[in-house]
Formats: structure tokens, C-alpha cells, sequence
């Protein structure tokens, strides 16, 4: 019989077989010494999970466009908000989802047009003569999804201060509230015109449980009465300004320095390294400066507010992430409902699918143009005329693509009224090239 002999392959094969038996045989024992040297690599701790950022959500009311230091404002000064765009990535070209307090908050809170959402107006019909009565029917807010309610999940709580119509904080998922019912936000509206405390109580008790937090920033400010602080009312009435631009740009300064009470107590915490910070405006304004450029300081039938000119829906918008986002300014065209996935994305979570924001991050941290053509708005009546039924309160419609912006102001079955604009050649709009 022909005695087999076995290759030199296989006797590798063996000797690899036998080691790798013999190391798990000694595996157990080998975990329990101490390594008497090793590589750098070996001595790596194992990686901790990133820890979720907080965020700060900080919100003007009725301020125009232009009315900021870091937009060249000739006159008006806001230099916390300045110190913090020269921190941020600066979109200049940022707009609102629509010229109108309660619509505008509600995009911003959940990243969906109000023809999505269904919040296109202030106010319910009937309620002219007791505005303070909105009836619960109308609350769509319960039934979206809302930036609070979507962070809970992520271990987040949330602060409501400010602006905000949903009668109760919890109505969007807040954990924790100023507003308790009625019209614009009741008690909410105390922060910013007398106090600040709140938010600062909230941040202090989260730091202390180690908690992640949202605060939702959105004063009453610079909205009217316009009534700020007589140092700051002099302080422009001594550049002889008429009365009314005086008070409305020193309401400006007033929201300002509140936004850099809040900044400082993050530094003062050693939070901002950690915190995402956004500004953004919730619809415009026409005042003093703005109005002189676009022909006409009346708002809601001029230039302004509940209009879709840029005065009314064109807001800047600052995002600033420590070690995430770039400083510089990007002139992508950004919207309202952006923030929402912007948010969802820094905090590890996903967005609602109905929305169609685009996160922002990678654009703000620099890394590539954002992958967006035009953005897209709408306009809608003050006082609704049926609540259930958004185009049946649409005053216009609006598209920029590039540096040209169509507005559409067709009433339901009437005659094309449309206006066309060159923004670069023609940024507030006088020249209609329809």
C-alpha cells in the first residue's frame, strides 16, 4: 500500500489550526494579565457615544431684513447678534414659509408649509372682536410633528418662552412652558420685556441632571408697542429720527441685547461648545430705513408684514455649532422649514418625512453648496376666512430661483397678477419686470 505524505500546504494548514486551538485555550487566561507593553493603539480607551448637543433656538418678531448690523444697517446696532454671526455660518438669502406670526412659528416647528400644517392664519373667523378666544377645534399643532415633541424620544427636554398661539406649551411636546392659553403666548410674553429668568432656571436644572435641552427663544420683541427701554429710545432720537423709527430701532437693540443674556449664560455655564445655535426672523417688517427703500413704510398693505415682497418674508439666518460649522457667509438659498431636519440632524434623529426642509449642517460647516435650486412661499389673510381650507385664505404666492423672484397674487378664479424681480440688480423689488 502507497503510504500517503502530506503537502507542505497542508502542513501550514495544521500548524495554523494548532495555534489558533491553543489560543483559545489560553484566550480566558491572557484577559486577566496585565499587558507588560503594548503599541499606543492597545492603549486607546474604548469610544465614548458623541454627546447630543444643545440647542438654541432664538427668534425675532416683525424685524426687517435689513435691520441688523451684520446686514450693514446704517443705523441700527446689534452687536451681541453681530458677535455671534461672526461665529456662525451667515445665510443672507434666508426666508420665511409665510409673512404672518402664527403660520411662520408653526413652519418653524415643524419643518411643513402652512398649506401642509394647516396653520395659515392668525386668527379663526368670529374671533375679530375677542381675539383672546381661539377655539381648541382650530389647534392642528397637536397633530404635527412639532421639534419638541420629536426630541423627547432623544432624551431631550424642551423650554417654551415667548410667541406661541397653541394655547399650552404641550400642545407641540414642550416639557416645559410659559404658555398657558389664550392668544400669542400669555405669560409666555413676560420673557425678554421683563425677564429672563425662566430660561435661565431651565438651563441651570438641565446642566445639573446632565440633561440635553431645547429652548425655544421667541419674544415678543421687536414687535409692537414699540416701547424700549428710554436709554435706547434717546439713544436714536439723538441721531433726529422721526419718534417711530427711534422706538422700533431701539426695540431691535432691546431683542438684541436679550439674545446676549442668553449667550452668556451658556459661557457662563461652559455650555456654548456644546450648544447649536440658529437666529432666524419669523416674517418681517417696513420701518424707517427699509421703508424708504422699497417706496413705502406701510406694512401688511405695503411692503411688510403679511406681504410676500422681501420686506415681508426675507429673513437672515445664522446657524453656529462649535467645531461643526464654518464662519462665513453662504449665499445658498435657505428656508424656514429647513430648520426643523437641520435640527433633527445635529440631534441624531430623523425629520418628519412630510417635510420638505433640507438639513443644513453640511453646508454650514462648509462642505458642499446645498442641493437646491428655488424656494418657495405663501401669503395668507390675518383673520382666516375658512380654517379647514388654506387656498381659500391665499393673498399670494411666491418662487426665487437664482437671483429672479416671481410673485403670484391671482385671486381663486381671477385674472393672472404677477410681478417679477431681479434680486441682484433690484434687491428691494421696485423694478417689475412681469
Amino acid at each position: 500500500m502507497k503510504t500517503f505524505e502530506p503537502t507542505s500546504a497542508m502542513i501550514r494548514l495544521r500548524r495554523l489550526v494548532a495555534k489558533a486551538l491553543l489560543a483559545a485555550v489560553l484566550c480566558p487566561f491572557l484577559l486577566l494579565a496585565k499587558p507588560t507593553s503594548g503599541s499606543a493603539d492597545d492603549a486607546k480607551p474604548a469610544a465614548t457615544p458623541a454627546k447630543k448637543p444643545n440647542i438654541l433656538l432664538l427668534v425675532s418678531d416683525d424685524q426687517g431684513w435689513t435691520d441688523f448690523g451684520f446686514m450693514q444697517h446704517p443705523q441700527i446696532k446689534t452687536p451681541r447678534l453681530d458677535e455671534l454671526a461672526s461665529r456662525s455660518a451667515v445665510f443672507p438669502n434666508g426666508y420665511t414659509a409665510a409673512p404672518l406670526c402664527r403660520p411662520s412659528l408653526a413652519s418653524i416647528l415643524s419643518g411643513l408649509y402652512p398649506h401642509q400644517h394647516g396653520i395659515c392664519c392668525n386668527d379663526p373667523k368670529g374671533t375679530e372682536q375677542n381675539r383672546n378666544l381661539v377655539p381648541n377645534d382650530y389647534h392642528q399643532m397637536q397633530q404635527l410633528p412639532a421639534l419638541p415633541r420629536l426630541l423627547t424620544p432623544l432624551g431631550y427636554r424642551s423650554l417654551e418662552t415667548g410667541k406661541y398661539w397653541e394655547q399650552h406649551y404641550s400642545t407641540a411636546g414642550f416639557t416645559d412652558g410659559m404658555t398657558l392659553g389664550g392668544r400669542h403666548g400669555d405669560k409666555g410674553l413676560a420673557i425678554g420685556r421683563e425677564t429672563m429668568k425662566p430660561i435661565f432656571d431651565f438651563v441651570d436644572d438641565c446642566d445639573a441632571k446632565h440633561q440635553p435641552f431645547f429652548v425655544w427663544y421667541a419674544p415678543m420683541l421687536p414687535h409692537q408697542p414699540h416701547y424700549p427701554p428710554a436709554r435706547l429710545s434717546k439713544k436714536y432720537r439723538d441721531q433726529k429720527l422721526p419718534g417711530a423709527d427711534a422706538r422700533y430701532y431701539g426695540m431691535c437693540e432691546w431683542f438684541d441685547e436679550t439674545c446676549g443674556q442668553v449667550l452668556d449664560h451658556l459661557d457662563k455655564k461652559g455650555l456654548r461648545d456644546n450648544t447649536l445655535v440658529i437666529f432666524l426672523v419669523d416674517n418681517g417688517w417696513s420701518q424707517g430705513y427699509l421703508a424708504a427703500k422699497t417706496g413705502g413704510g406701510n406694512n401688511v398693505d405695503g411692503r411688510g408684514k403679511l406681504t410676500p415682497y422681501e420686506a415681508g418674508v426675507r429673513t437672515p439666518v445664522l446657524i453656529s455649532w462649535p467645531g461643526h460649522t464654518k464662519t462665513g457667509r453662504y449665499e445658498d438659498l435657505v428656508c424656514s422649514i429647513d430648520l426643523a431636519p437641520t435640527i433633527m440632524a445635529a440631534c441624531g434623529g430623523d425629520p418628519s418625512p412630510k417635510s420638505q426642509g433640507i438639513s443644513l449642517l453640511d453646508v454650514a460647516a462648509g462642505k458642499k453648496p446645498l442641493d437646491r435650486k428655488a424656494v418657495f412661499g405663501e401669503a395668507f389673510v390675518h383673520t382666516a376666512l375658512d380654517m379647514k381650507n388654506p387656498a381659500a385664505n391665499l393673498l399670494a404666492r411666491w418662487v426665487r430661483e437664482g437671483d429672479w423672484k416671481l410673485i403670484d397674487r391671482t385671486p381663486a378664479g381671477g385674472k393672472v397678477r404677477a410681478s417679477l424681480y431681479n434680486l441682484k440688480d433690484d434687491p428691494f423689488e421696485m423694478k417689475d419686470l412681469a
